[in-house]
């Protein structure tokens, strides 16, 4: 069932005849096909022992289990590791060993219980918790479904409503809540833990508690005609939610198999699409996304040198406008002391109350209480002068693109700043050397991108020049991490990682439309692909200004690859700029609902004729495959050449990069696994085409033509990046 990976569980007997069989495979005691054979030898051991009366499953160091080992998947998707037997876990083990035991059995949780942890937890007679303890079945992020039982024992302990919730939405619960729910029988403290275990085991034995084989418990099932209806809302709500993924219905399918034909048809059921899921392609994007994320922080050269980040205690933010409001609130949120810093009282003002209703919207929502607002917002302090910040350990820019302005700030917090403080750069297009110019910092000078709302996206640029010393990165790592935010190291060009990487996205669909697409068809293809928005309505919500801006940068550094479009400046010249106007691609109600405009279509008549571009009868029937590879591969081909040119260490972080700075599907495990999946020789194939009949700005880069000849995966290391950076 897998190679051995050294994890497994002990097993000890007290005097009072309760063995404690612990799982022991740090750093979460994930279940490796090793950890499970050895669950099954400890109880059959426990079994056996004449001296032994009941037993109690518990986890080393204070975390009762992860869940399967996700690094084991692999090896089964690609077939060089061996699947287990068709129901070898969840009903030779977890059914017909541990809940069919002829001694009673307690799970004592601590920490983590998820996935297979807790399907293990539910299969003994009663379960003891600590409060923090989380608990939950999130095996559909990796496109699975619970493959341990859990999908009819969980429904069996907290009803269908409240299991379909947790399943469906990957989401865990606390310790606390579980006891409300039926999930556990008692919450005591982390010392307790065990010694309550115990003598719940041996209670259960003298029948003073239930003795309960979760799998055929009834009294929390709702009658077959509700429980019809709440699979029918569960399924409406999966297909809103991610219309294009199939496990979610799969899921669903399997616990209403378990309601109609009874549990044990349901474990076979569960066996048999777990089996199939795991080999779908959702689950390999999933599984590439997983292990990509933790993959980021691992930085060539940098993090494995051996340095510790320093403390970082004290920010100050300059700028209070959208972008410094926001950054100064993750910082506030993750228990940074915070300056912010404006020209003048009226703008500071601004800054402070922008912070202010950041925070006050999750006191809204419910993720905040009232007191933790105040302690929060007793961490900001706001400022004119550069005074107070002789002792702060990071400096972080956030005004406007403006490159003169820029070098006048690092030339002042040069003056002012400790000789150790990290000079950051919130820049979306500037050179980093060109804001430095006028320093003699340049090896604490970093660029630290933050993706719009700040406090809200994951992602963070960490943009290094090539004077940045490793420290600094090793820091802003640190800082990226604390403030809950997924970093990725990228190197200094225009765009950076990300709008380098899609600035073609626009101007392919500013391409189509000129040619005859219909506008609002690209968009809804696009979103239909599994963009959170297509091109036009992601234009009209960051503002023609912004939009020109950046796109000025691609013009001025990569003309021969930039299509000119009059349509944008057109509507800027009627103050049509985007949803802050209420008018742009779309024209916005007062509730900011995006409707289509038909008199945009007066703009893109316009538009073509001054760019001298016909109507091309082909470009009006283009079908939703078209329109998805004439927009997306020369995202793909930008994306190969940053990864060429050493601006990112590596494919995975682009792939990371790209689902979490602009929303591309995870599901389809990011830009270059997804082009992986079609072939590098198909989309070097599609972008030769096009180039012949619409020129350069299709052109393959050197290295997607390499890859194509080869026939080699995009995502294949790339040396050369390895000794540009």
């Amino acid at each position: 069932m897998g190679s051995r990976n050294n994890g497994r569980t002990s097993l000890e007997v007290g005097a009072d005849g309760v063995a404690v069989i612990t799982i022991i495979n740090p750093p979460v005691n994930s279940l490796s096909p090793d950890v499970l054979y050895s669950l099954k030898e400890s109880y059959d051991e426990a079994l056996r022992r004449d001296d032994v009366k009941a037993i109690v499953v518990t986890g080393a160091n204070g975390k009762f289990s992860g869940g399967f080992d996700i690094t084991s998947f692999d090896g089964m998707q690609s077939g060089k590791v061996e699947q287990p037997k068709l129901g070898f876990v969840s009903v030779e083990i977890v059914s017909d060993t541990l809940e069919a035991a002829k001694k009673p059995s307690v799970a004592a949780i601590d920490g983590l219980a998820l996935g297979g942890g807790l399907e293990v937890a539910m299969a003994c007679h009663a379960r003891i918790s600590t409060p923090t303890a989380q608990l939950g079945l999130p095996e559909l992020q990796l496109g699975v479904i619970p493959g341990f039982g859990g999908t009819q024992r969980l429904p069996r302990l907290v009803g269908l409503t409240k299991s379909l919730e947790m399943m469906l939405t990957s989401k865990p619960v606390k310790g606390e809540e579980t006891l409300g729910l039926g999930l556990v029988d008692a919450v005591v403290s982390s010392h307790e833990l065990i010694e309550t275990a115990r003598r719940w085991a041996l209670d259960i034995l003298a029948r003073r508690k239930p003795w309960v084989a979760t799998l055929y418990k009834t009294e929390k099932l709702e009658p077959l005609g509700e429980a019809r209806e709440i699979f029918n809302f569960a399924r409406a709500q999966a297909r809103k939610r991610a219309p294009n993924l199939k496990h979610p219905f799969v899921c669903i399918d399997v616990i209403e198999e378990g309601i109609v034909a009874g549990p044990r048809a349901g474990l076979w059921k569960e066996a048999e699409a777990f089996q199939v899921l795991l080999k779908s392609d959702t689950c390999k994007s999933l599984v590439h996304i997983f292990f990509a994320m933790r993959g980021t922080s691992k930085v060539p050269g940098i993090t494995d040198r051996g340095l510790m980040p320093r403390q970082v205690r004290k920010v100050a933010v300059l700028g209070g406008g959208l972008m410094g409001s926001g950054i100064a609130t993750a910082l506030i949120l993750s228990n940074y002391t915070v300056i912010l810093k404006e020209v003048n009282e009226k703008f500071l003002e601004a800054g402070i109350g922008r912070v202010k209703a950041n925070l006050q919207s999750r006191v809204k929502k419910g993720k905040m209480s009232q007191e933790k607002f105040e302690k929060t917002i007793s961490l900001l302090s706001g400022v004119l002068d550069y005074e107070s910040f002789r002792d702060v350990d990071m400096v972080i820019e956030a005004v406007i693109e403006n490159v003169s302005l820029k070098q006048q700030i690092f030339a002042d917090l040069e003056k002012f700043c400790s000789p150790h403080c990290i000079l950051a750069s919130n820049t979306s297009t500037i050179d980093l050397n060109l804001i430095g110019e006028r320093t003699k910092s340049q090896d604490r000078i970093v660029g630290a991108h933050f993706f719009s709302p700040a406090h809200v996206m994951p992602l963070l640029e960490i943009v290094r020049t090539k004077q940045t010393s490793p420290q600094i990165i090793v820091d802003m790592l640190d800082v990226g991490k604390k403030i809950k935010k997924t970093p990725i190291v990228v190197g200094n060009c225009t765009g950076f990682a990300v709008n380098r990487m899609f600035f073609p996205y626009t101007q392919l669909g500013l391409f189509l439309v000129e040619r005859g697409t219909d506008i609002y068809r690209i968009d809804r293809v696009i979103t239909k692909f599994g963009m959170p928005m297509g091109p036009f309505r992601l234009a009209d919500l960051v503002g023609f200004g912004v939009a020109i801006a950046s796109g000025m940068q691609f013009i001025e550094n990569f003309p021969e690859r930039t299509y000119k479009s009059m349509l944008v400046p057109l509507m800027q010249e009627d103050k049509r700029t985007g949803e802050a106007t209420r008018k742009g691609f779309y024209s916005y109600d007062n509730k900011r609902k995006p409707c289509p405009d038909p008199e945009l279509y007066k703009y893109i008549e316009k538009s073509r004729s001054i760019s001298g571009v016909a109507v091309d009868p082909k470009f009006v029937k283009l079908s939703d495959k078209d329109i998805v590879e004439m927009i997306f591969f020369p995202v793909v081909n930008e994306t190969c050449r940053v990864l060429a040119e050493g601006i990112a260490v590596k494919a995975a972080d682009l792939d990371i990069a790209s689902v979490m700075g602009m929303g591309f599907p995870p599901y389809r495990g990011g830009i270059l696994f997804w082009a992986d999946s079609l072939g590098s020789n198909y989309i070097y194939c599609r972008l030769e085409e096009w180039t012949k009949m619409y020129g350069e700005f299709f052109k393959p880069c050197a290295f997607l033509a390499e890859m194509a000849a080869k026939g080699a995966p995009l995502s294949a290391p790339v040396e050369q990046a390895k000794s540009r950076l």
